[in-house]
């Protein structure tokens, strides 16, 4: 179950990424749920080190960090699979 919750979380953060980033990201999905996913894991790294993984009601600081981790991921991704594609 932990699978399953770790792919919906990744689909979200990377969802919430692409939205955030601007212009346009020509990556499938399947690659923004992966980066979502990393960028997730990351960003609660990060919080942790930070000491702000555990706050009183909703933690919008590790949650803010988990999508801007994956924003630049998806960033760093983007033109690199975008040349790949045009290859074919």
């Amino acid at each position: 179950m932990t699978f399953i919750w770790a792919i919906i979380a990744g689909l979200i953060v990377g969802v919430i990424a692409r939205i955030v980033l601007p212009g346009r990201q020509s990556i499938p999905i399947w690659l923004t749920i992966l980066l979502g996913i990393v960028g997730a894991i990351v960003g609660n790294v990060a919080a942790t080190a930070l000491g702000v993984d555990d706050t009183n009601g909703i933690d919008w600081i590790r949650h803010v960090l988990q999508v801007a981790v994956a924003a630049v991921l998806i960033a760093a991704v983007t033109p690199y699979y975008s040349r790949r594609s045009v290859r074919r």
